[in-house]
Parts: C-alpha cells; structure tokens; sequence
C-alpha cells in the first residue's frame, strides 16, 4: 500500500526527544553528595544530592546550561559539607574529648 495521499507526520515538539549537545553530560557528583551527607553536615549534603540528581535529567531534556549549573551547586555543597563536618569534628575534638574525664 502507498502512503500516497496522506499528510506527513507533524514535527516534533521543540526539545522534545531531540538529540543534545554532543559530548558526555557533566559529572554529577552523587557519590560525592551522599558521602558527605553520610560523613560530614547533613544539611549541605541533602542539597548537594538534590542538585546532583538534577543533572542528568536536565541534560536528557536538552538543557546543558541547567545540568552544568546543577552539576557546579552539587560540587558545591559537597565541598562545603566536608569542611564544615571537618570544622565541627575538630572542635568536638579539640574542646569536648578532653573534657569527658573530669
């Protein structure tokens, strides 16, 4: 049978189902996000694993710019959990340890 007569397929919605940007997508940082979550400062560590779980959602939908923006506050939080878990660590450390014995 022909397809003689029949109207083309319409085109496809704009970003939908369309190819992105060549390359790979940007780090996410999850593993990072959920070690620092479990480690150092849960607050800043639950924020870094949100924004790293948006990363690759937003890069399959197209939207690079949004995935690296994502992928750069993941990284972020991660770095500022780990130092304020170190920072807290150490004063615990420094000021509580010494004083259980007395």
């Amino acid at each position: 049978m022909s397809d003689y007569g029949t109207p083309p397929p319409p085109p496809p919605a704009p970003g939908y189902n369309q190819p992105t940007a060549g390359g790979t997508p940007p780090p996410n940082y999850l593993v990072w996000a959920i070690l620092s979550t479990i480690f150092c400062c849960l607050p800043f560590g639950i924020a870094s694993i949100v924004f790293a779980a948006q990363v690759n959602g937003k890069y399959a939908s197209g939207d690079v710019a949004g995935a690296q923006a994502s992928s750069e506050k993941a990284k972020r939080f991660a770095i500022i959990a780990a130092i304020v878990g170190v920072v807290v660590n150490g004063i615990y450390f420094a000021f509580v340890l010494p004083n259980l014995n007395k």
